[in-house]
């Protein structure tokens, strides 16, 4: 996450989201969009947008001691969080589509779920491809855009007709870039020529629909934007439009969707 204002994170937020949604969805994901850029001992590795540190944590070790891992954010509570789980990384507080590195710093630059939350996905691109060495790959993993998102669009909807239509793209924000040609345009424009497009399955894993959706509001600003009874009505809604996802034992699973792009300099 690169934490623009709309995005500017609590302690606790970020807290919250290390705890909830790395290990039930972004950890797979991590793992996925590492093995794409194909990161191997030796390599040094950004990860942009970093968050509280998946993809960095996961690439630490692929490259072993021999190699460098360097997260970046802007917003410095998910860094906080980011050093308190591996404070033996280099975590670095820097803006994606200006990043604070020469041309040439890395072999692989990464960036999982956070591009959609950059103000010109475009320069980040290509700020990811100016830093990597010739012959350095790029990995960029976005969602699917909403219309894709079917289990998604039940709390969506849930949102709106409480909340309002605007209160949707602070917990829609994920998936404004989920047209894959736009970004693999914003790829070979920056240089980079596509070795692949991958559509990847996800699934979100909860001990409740009440447990998700508060993960999902009080991850973003949403939860300070609303009352308490907008909020009740909320988890109400959810608790049926999201029930069919459940199991007998009340268990949420919520597929989703993502698509990775992998490239390289040259």
């Amino acid at each position: 996450m690169t934490g623009t204002d709309t995005f500017q994170l609590s302690l606790q937020t970020a807290r919250t989201y290390e705890a909830a949604f790395v290990p039930s969805l972004f950890a797979d994901l991590a793992r996925q969009l590492v093995d794409l850029a194909d990161v191997t001992a030796g390599d040094d590795v950004l990860d942009v947008a970093c968050g509280t540190g998946i993809v960095a944590r996961t690439a630490a070790e692929r490259t072993g001691p021999t190699g460098r891992v360097v997260g970046l954010d802007l917003n410095e509570a998910m860094l906080t969080v980011a050093r308190e789980v591996r404070p033996d990384l280099e975590w670095r507080q820097g803006d994606a589509a200006a990043l604070p590195f020469p041309d040439g710093s890395f072999d692989v630059a990464l960036c999982q779920s956070g591009l959609m939350f950059v103000p010109d996905p475009a320069a980040a691109v290509a700020e990811l491809a100016r830093v990597v060495r010739p012959d350095g790959r790029v990995a960029v993993q976005v969602w699917s855009s909403l219309d894709r998102q079917v289990a998604f669009r039940a709390l969506a909807d849930a949102v709106a007709r409480h909340a309002g239509r605007d209160a949707v793209d602070l917990i829609s924000t994920y998936f404004r870039l989920g047209d894959q040609e736009r970004l693999t345009g914003h790829v070979t424009r920056a240089g980079l020529r596509v070795t692949g497009v991958r559509t990847l399955p996800a699934t979100v894993h909860a001990p409740s629909i009440d447990d998700y959706v508060t993960t999902e509001v009080e991850s973003t600003p949403l939860r300070d934007r609303i009352s308490d009874d907008v909020y009740r009505r909320i988890r109400e809604e959810a608790r049926t439009g999201l029930a069919r996802w459940t199991d007998a034992g009340g268990r949420l699973a919520l597929p989703l969707e993502a698509y990775v792009v992998a490239a390289r300099r040259g």
